[in-house]
C-alpha cells in the first residue's frame, strides 16, 4: 500500500516550485478563469503556515490589500491552477505557524531578515 502512495506523490510531484517555510514572503502566480478567457494573476504576501505533506501538501499567504484589510488565500502546491512560486524573501521565525500576524499592524508586522 505504501508502494501505491510513494508512486501517486512521486506522479504528482513538482520540481520546478521552491522550498517553502512560514515567514518566506513570496509572489505566487496562478491561473484564474474568467469565461473563455485565462490570465495569470499574482497573489503578493507573507508564508503563515505550510501544511501536510505529498500531494496533500498546502500552504497559506497573507497579505494585506486595500485599507488595512488582511487577505489570506490557501494554495496546493500540486494544483495546476499554480503556475510558479517566486520566494522574495526569507524571515527568521521560531514557530511553524505565523497566526499571531494576524493581530499586527504596520511596523509590528514585519520579521526580521534571515541571513543567507
Amino acid at each position: 500500500m505504501s508502494n501505491l502512495i510513494a508512486s501517486l506523490d512521486a506522479a504528482v510531484a513538482r520540481p520546478s516550485l521552491p522550498e517553502l517555510a512560514p515567514g518566506d514572503t513570496v509572489k505566487v502566480h496562478t491561473l484564474i478563469v474568467e469565461g473563455d478567457k485565462e490570465r495569470v494573476q499574482v497573489f503578493q504576501g507573507m508564508v503563515i503556515r505550510v501544511r501536510s505533506s505529498g500531494v496533500n501538501k498546502n500552504f497559506t499567504v497573507r497579505r494585506i490589500a486595500s485599507h488595512g484589510v488582511g487577505v489570506e488565500r490557501t494554495f496546493l502546491f500540486a494544483s495546476p491552477r499554480v503556475d510558479k512560486i517566486e520566494v522574495l524573501r526569507h524571515a527568521k521565525v521560531r514557530r511553524s505557524r505565523l497566526y499571531f500576524l494576524r493581530g499586527r499592524t504596520g511596523k509590528a508586522a514585519r520579521l526580521r531578515e534571515r541571513a543567507a
